[in-house]
């Protein structure tokens, strides 16, 4: 494998232990907050007050679960973020799969729509689609090395 290739892995990485690293923190202060300050931590460019009410313990323990699913998704992107580092080839696709996956819910229901703001949550987006494009180039590549070799 290239520098170039270990270079881009490494940043990859990195930028999936930071993406991790805000998704877990999210997932425990949403769990940590009662529903509107759940709600509020998460849809942060809505007026606060608009998200204030007394809501039924059944949408507080959605929220919770999506909190949970938040902390979950942070702690398997770090983990998958150290395989890569090392160089595994399967890391790329299951990271990318649970964080891309995740991301991918978050644009279309609260990113596009216009509950958040650009930090940290449209950010995070396009750090985990850059760590995806980063990480998938060298699969692409190594894939058709190997491929390449296997042929001659």
């Amino acid at each position: 494998m290239s520098d170039q290739k270990i270079i881009a892995l490494k940043a990859a990485a990195v930028l999936w232990v930071i993406w991790g690293l805000v998704h877990t923190f999210a997932g425990v202060m949403v769990v940590s907050s009662d529903a509107s300050g759940g709600f509020q931590a998460i849809a942060d460019a809505v007026a606060p007050e608009t998200l204030a009410a007394d809501y039924p313990a059944a949408v507080g323990g959605i929220l919770n679960q999506h909190g949970w699913n938040l902390a979950w998704f942070g702690i398997a992107t770090i983990i998958g973020a150290v395989f890569i580092w090392q160089r595994n080839l399967t890391a790329i696709w299951v990271t990318g799969m649970v964080g891309g996956l995740a991301d991918a819910g978050y644009l279309l229901f609260v990113d596009l729509p216009g509950y958040v703001n650009f930090f940290p949550g449209t950010l995070m987006t396009f750090i985990s689609g850059a760590a995806i494009i980063l990480s998938f180039w060298v699969w692409r590549t190594e894939r058709n090395r190997v491929e390449a070799a296997s042929q001659a």
